[in-house]
Order: C-alpha cells, then sequence, then structure tokens
C-alpha cells in the first residue's frame, strides 16, 4: 500500500536570509572563462572537445517565465520488481558498497523498453545511484537524449547554466582546457566538496537524474554520492520523529547572484521553496533527508540560532557518513544515473594539470517533495 502523505502548505514568499547554508562552487564556468577557440580547436597542449555539439552557449537575451506546477507520474511505481526487462543483457552487476551504489556493464540505455525504463526508475530509487558503463548515450543527437530523459519528467532548464546551442534543458558542468580557477579557489578554500541536492529551490526538484561523461581528466574528477536514506536511518527513532513536522526554506537566489557577479546569465527569476526536513520516495515508501548546505537556508519557524544548530548537526551527519557514501569514477562511455530525492552529491576538484571536464546532465523534474507521518514501526529496512 502506498504511504499517506502528509499535506504540505505551500507558504507566502519569505525574505530569503543567510543561514547555515554556504552557496560554494568551486566549477566557476561562464562566459568571462569560455575560450572558445581552445574548446572547439584545441591548444598546444590539449586536444578540442571530443563533442562539440555540447559545447555551452550563455544568451544574456534569452529569459524565461516561472516554472509552473505539473502532474507528475513516477514510473518507479509501475516496475516490475524483478529488473528482467532491465537486465536481461546486463553482464555484470556490482554493488559499489552496501547502502549505495552499483556498477552495471552489458545494457544499452538507450534501447531500454518502456518496461526497462520503469524498472531502471525503480531499480535507482532502490540503490540510490547507478554508474552505467560502454554507453552510447553522448552519441545519440541530443534531442534523442532529452527525448529518453522526458520519459521520467518535465525537463528542467536550469536558470544560470550554458546548455548546448538550442537545447536549453541540457545543463553542463563544463572546466575548459588550461583552466587555473582552481588555483584561485584554493587560496581562501581548504576543500571543494559541496553537498548537494540539485536544485531544490525549486518548488518541484528532480527524481531520476542522467549525468554523462563528455571529456574527463585521466584520474581525478570523480563525483561523491551519499543516501540520504540511509543517513535517515541512523538517526535515532526520537531524533526521526523531531524531524518529522519540520520544513526548511531553499533558496536560489544566491546561485544567480553568484553567476552575475561572474558575468553570466540568470535565465529564470531566482525561487526559492519550503519543503519537508523528511521526504518519502513515492515508488519505494523510504523516508529521506532532505536538505543540504548549498541551498537550504533556514527551519521554518526556528530562530537563526535554532535553526543553524540543527542544520549544522544534520550536514556533519551527512558529511562524515563515509559508511554510507560512494565515490564513482568516471570512465569514457559512463552514464551515472541517481534519484535526486533521495541522495546528495558533491564533485571533487582534485586535478589542477589544465585537463578538460565536460559532463552534461538531463534533469527531469519530480513530485512536490511530501512527507508520510512517523511510524518507528515502519522504518527503513535495509
Amino acid at each position: 500500500m502506498a504511504p499517506a502523505l502528509v499535506e504540505t502548505t505551500q507558504h507566502a514568499p519569505l525574505p530569503v536570509t543567510k543561514g547555515s547554508g554556504d552557496y560554494k562552487e568551486a566549477f566557476v564556468s561562464g562566459p568571462k572563462n569560455y575560450s572558445a577557440s581552445a574548446e572547439e580547436v584545441g591548444t598546444e597542449n590539449h586536444a578540442p572537445a571530443s563533442y562539440p555539439k555540447y559545447l555551452p552557449v550563455w544568451d544574456p537575451e534569452k529569459k524565461y517565465p516561472p516554472l509552473e506546477p505539473f502532474t507528475h507520474y513516477e514510473h518507479g511505481k509501475d516496475a516490475d520488481p524483478t529488473f528482467k526487462d532491465l537486465f536481461q543483457d546486463a553482464t555484470y552487476i556490482s554493488d559499489l558498497t552496501a547502502p549505495i551504489g552499483t556498477e552495471v556493464h552489458g545494457v544499452e540505455l538507450a534501447k531500454l523498453t518502456e518496461q526497462g525504463k520503469d524498472q531502471l526508475a525503480l531499480f535507482v530509487a532502490q540503490r540510490k545511484v547507478v554508474a552505467f558503463r560502454n554507453q552510447s548515450f553522448a552519441d545519440l543527437p541530443i534531442a534523442d537524449a532529452l527525448d529518453y530523459g522526458g520519459y521520467f519528467g518535465r525537463h528542467h532548464i536550469h536558470p544560470t547554466s550554458g546548455a548546448p546551442k538550442g537545447h536549453p534543458e541540457v545543463h553542463l558542468v563544463h572546466r575548459g582546457v588550461d583552466d587555473t580557477t582552481a588555483a584561485t579557489f584554493f587560496e581562501t578554500r581548504t576543500n571543494s566538496i559541496i553537498w548537494h541536492s540539485d536544485v531544490t529551490y525549486e518548488e518541484q526538484p528532480p527524481g531520476t537524474t542522467f549525468l554523462y561523461i563528455l571529456d574527463g581528466p585521466k584520474s581525478g574528477g570523480d563525483t561523491l554520492f551519499l543516501s540520504q536514506a540511509e543517513a535517515y536511518n541512523r538517526l535515532s527513532p526520537e531524533f526521526q520523529k523531531r524531524l518529522h513536522g519540520l520544513k526548511a526554506l531553499h533558496s536560489g537566489h544566491e546561485q544567480a547572484q553568484l553567476s552575475k557577479d561572474r558575468g553570466g546569465v540568470v535565465r529564470r527569476e531566482p525561487v526559492a521553496s519550503i519543503h519537508p526536513v523528511v521526504r518519502t520516495h513515492p515508488a519505494t515508501g523510504e523516508k529521506a533527508l532532505y536538505v543540504n548546505p548549498q541551498f537550504t537556508r533556514h527551519i521554518i519557524g526556528f530562530k537563526k540560532e535554532e535553526s543553524e544548530y540543527l542544520l549544522k548537526f544534520l550536514y556533519d551527519h551527512m558529511a562524515f557518513g563515509q559508511d554510507f557514501q560512494v565515490r564513482v569514477k568516471w570512465e569514457p562511455g559512463t552514464v551515472v544515473v541517481w534519484d535526486n530525492r533521495v541522495t546528495a552529491h558533491s564533485p571533487v576538484l582534485d586535478w589542477q594539470d589544465g585537463q578538460r571536464r565536460h559532463v552534461a546532465r538531463i534533469t527531469p523534474q519530480a513530485e512536490r517533495p511530501e512527507e508520510t507521518p512517523f511510524d518507528s514501526s515502519s522504518s527503513n529496512k535495509r
């Protein structure tokens, strides 16, 4: 039986104030730092981009209206839990850690049937993040890749990132060749870790999400993931109970301002949304923490010091929990699929030799985050 939902009331817009969250961006991108010749032609030390059709463009004149609510359909609820259509051609399936992460070989994502896609949504929700190797996804026409991703939800158009020309739905994480901004970044920071779930400031943040490598350094540039469901599991029942019913403000204003400060674009006016601190996944019924230091600003109804105290504990709990984290190493042809509703992730900026890192993200939106009532007898099963 599907879990009953606790109604989450949308509050009137609130002033966004700085809380314990600290917006942090290690991968400096934008038109000021982009060299078209270096990316399209190459340099003395580096080849041109392997996928020029995916090179970013920024159009300061292009603006998008506010996002409208929509009804999301969760395909994971339709899936055969034996995953027979998803894994019928699999040659290798291995869990990277017990609580989170799986690596799969032999499955061609682009060739999955609708039944296989439904099972993909459920399997990713269960395992949180799955790395599919030796994929041809990046070789598809971009329109076909978007058509594929659109099965899982309405495409999100990122308000500040560059995108391939004519395809604003693709979010690009691009660090060009001979980039030296890492040295500047580490003048004021000790590390590049940025735990977050994508664009949680939206009223309907992403669910099943796709990230695929186009170019990457020979070593380094991995992505870290953590299970927010397991982070919730590790808390005592009394602490879990206290978190239920709490809501937090998530803000996109800082991201937009940083883009402006760097000469970038803001394609849609920034927004803030209020979400439950604990959310329930619609297909698995799992409860998961739903706060992150990148976008969560404060707990609604708490005083500043109270909010910061609680959020700092939760952020430290997430960051220190290496026993519910996984590090995904990129290889050519890798597509990583994860569920943004039950995970947080961070890029790793650990190479400084000027190699290009170029990845593309397709980001289907999902339902508005909801929570189900606390029940100590039905906590997440592992």
